[in-house]
């Protein structure tokens, strides 16, 4: 029993450092920073990306000494992209909103409790906002993507989210729970979820949630930008956009998984 437990605890550290380096890339970490992010020692935080370097799971720039992501995993990463991977699917939508809107527009996926930034396309507008990029991760119910899917997952599952990961103590007092509870609500009376400069001030995002073929919110696509381009009078039709762009993905979806 105490021989499974620990190894149970190191997948999980494995885990939790391969986390750390995809979310720093392209630019790499150090042991330093994955100590610091997962509550680990700096000894162990090296001794794991070090053996992982030896597997092919992550690799280390000659230049600037930071630890990337490693062969093996673009390897793994292309054969399960066979099963997970909407970016093809979803790419035509995010063009058609970003011109429709000329705000950035962004592809996320749920990752257990996390959502990960997979796809950027940048609007007409030339003020932007850079809140998200490709590979960031945010907790489900923070940022508009990540309300959006908290949002149409079971009232059971928000719950016991919203128990076992303390939001508040790292994004502030908009995200208690209490709080997350009331945006909700709010997502689901309208469709899309709103994200009103919650995490950097003056920088606002809207979300729609897409489903899988079960019927779970496992993608979202986002709309981000400055405030004065997420008026009352224009999130209405920001919304519509979203929730069609995003009804039209899960269809497609759908489509694949019959083929």
């Amino acid at each position: 029993m105490t021989e499974s437990i620990q190894g149970a605890q190191l997948v999980g550290r494995v885990a939790a450092v391969l986390r750390i380096v995809s979310a720093s890339m392209p630019d790499g970490t150090t042991p330093t920073r994955v100590a610091a992010a997962t509550g680990i020692s700096r000894p162990t935080a090296h001794r794991i990306l070090a053996s992982l370097a030896e597997h092919g799971f992550v690799d280390r720039d000659a230049r600037t000494s930071r630890w990337l992501l490693g062969p093996e995993l673009y390897v793994m990463g292309a054969i399960a992209a066979e099963r997970y991977d909407i970016t093809p699917i979803a790419r035509e939508s995010l063009l058609a909103l970003a011109a429709a809107t000329g705000e950035s527009a962004f592809l996320s996926a749920r990752r257990g409790d996390e959502t990960v930034c997979l796809l950027r396309e940048e609007g007409a507008f030339p003020i932007r906002s850079h809140v998200l990029y490709e590979g960031i991760r945010f907790p489900l119910g923070v940022a508009s993507a990540g309300i959006a899917i908290l949002s149409f997952l079971s009232d059971v599952a928000v719950e016991a989210h919203l128990a076992r990961v303390d939001l508040a103590a790292r994004y502030g007092e908009a995200h208690t729970a209490r709080a997350v509870r009331e945006r909700v609500a709010a997502t689901r009376a309208t469709g899309y979820a709103v994200n009103p400069g919650l995490i950097v001030e003056g920088s606002w995002g809207m979300a729609a949630a897409i489903f899988d073929t079960s019927g779970q919110p496992a993608w979202a696509l986002s709309l981000t930008g400055i405030e004065s381009r997420f008026t009352a009078e224009r999130r209405p039709e920001l919304g519509r956009l979203l929730l069609a762009a995003a009804h039209r993905v899960t269809q497609e979806i759908g489509g694949r998984s019959r083929i």
